[in-house]
């Protein structure tokens, strides 16, 4: 496992992260097998944790908290908030949200500090500097450390700059962006805009969904429980299509990788992993184990690092600064919707 400076903050991070998202009831991992994947991961020399307090409602949280509950030392900790936990009031980022969501996930957490705190997705209904108050007010009291986004467009990290100096608060440190060899537009902006800030980048599915460890076959349902089975409630409604799914352009794309994978003498998940790594923006990557075996898969790729003959093999499948058909980055600006882009109709004369 290797370690790099997390942004222009003292801390060092493991460069994998494990990602909790399937962990609790509403994921796809029972309760009891969390911990062990937890404590292994620990113990593989990861040092560095992401949750949400909408993961599985905060059951995720409070699984964590129970973990890491003798080893808090070893590791830093991140939560996000920003989507619906209750009623109306209880949901985005506002200065009242957020107070109450981190006293929350401070509760489940079992802790006395939030290690690192993101804005799970930018709020287009709350002004940008009320919601940096309101997370200055909490490094301050020091409930929280360091502050992060996650999902933002490249205009709105430079804006988060350039609104914490305006108005003296603390700066966002780090980006969480939907990063992979099938979701690439971030290296258009996104990335070269946290490289300018100095951001640590702890990018997110990187895998794909799982498309990348060559679960999914084409003409074949996708297995039982994962988050492409549209039985499943795990991810249910935020998923792509059965059509988007059927894309012959992703199955073609992972039989080409999987070749550039055997030249390279590793597995496809491997060459998945090392090619987000191998960019110089990213920080830690997230990895989002659902089983010991899928943990063990991804420690084995912490330290390989790609040729530039394997990484020019890549490019030529999935050209850099593109998106395979059927990627949602999950940043939709409202000026782009029909109400906010029609011109009323011209008075009659």
């Amino acid at each position: 496992m290797r370690y790099s400076r997390f942004g222009r903050t003292g801390v060092e991070v493991s460069s994998q992260c494990l990602g909790t998202m399937t962990f609790g009831r509403l994921g796809s991992t029972e309760p009891d097998e969390c911990v062990p994947i937890i404590n292994r991961a620990l113990d593989g020399g990861i040092n560095f944790i992401d949750t949400a307090d909408v993961y599985s409602h905060g059951e995720c949280e409070e699984i964590i908290g129970r973990a890491v509950k003798s080893r808090r030392e070893e590791v830093v900790l991140a939560t996000k908030c920003f989507f619906p936990m209750g009623g109306r009031l209880q949901r985005g980022s506002s200065r009242r949200w957020i107070a109450q969501a981190v006293e929350d996930s401070l509760r489940r957490l079992g802790t006395d500090r939030i290690d690192l705190l993101q804005i799970h997705k930018l709020d287009w209904d709350t002004e940008l500097e009320e919601t940096l108050g309101a997370l200055t007010d909490l490094v301050r009291q020091g409930k929280v450390l360091y502050l992060g986004s996650s999902s933002f467009p490249a205009d709105w990290i430079v804006e988060a700059q350039w609104a914490a100096s305006r108005r003296g608060a603390e700066r966002f440190v780090c980006e969480q962006p939907q990063y992979s060899i099938f979701a690439r537009s971030v290296e258009q902006a996104v990335l070269p805009a946290c490289q300018r800030h100095r951001m640590a980048v702890i990018p997110w599915s990187p895998l794909a969904g799982g498309w990348l460890t060559g679960k999914y076959q084409r003409g074949q349902e996708p297995p039982a429980g994962s988050r492409y089975d549209p039985t499943s409630p795990f991810m249910q409604g935020t998923v792509s299509t059965a059509a988007e799914r059927a894309d012959p352009t992703r199955f073609d794309a992972v039989d080409a990788l999987r070749d550039v994978a055997t030249q390279a003498g590793i597995t496809l998940t491997s060459l998945a992993l090392a090619f987000v790594a191998s960019h110089p923006a990213i920080t830690s990557t997230i990895i989002g184990p659902r089983t010991a075996k899928h943990l063990d898969d991804a420690l084995d790729a912490a330290d390989i690092e790609l040729s530039p003959d394997i990484l020019d093999a890549i490019d030529k499948i999935v050209p850099p600064g593109t998106d395979l058909p059927g990627i949602d980055h999950f940043t939709r600006y409202p000026s782009l919707l029909p109400a906010a882009r029609r011109r009323p109709p011209h008075p009659s004369t």
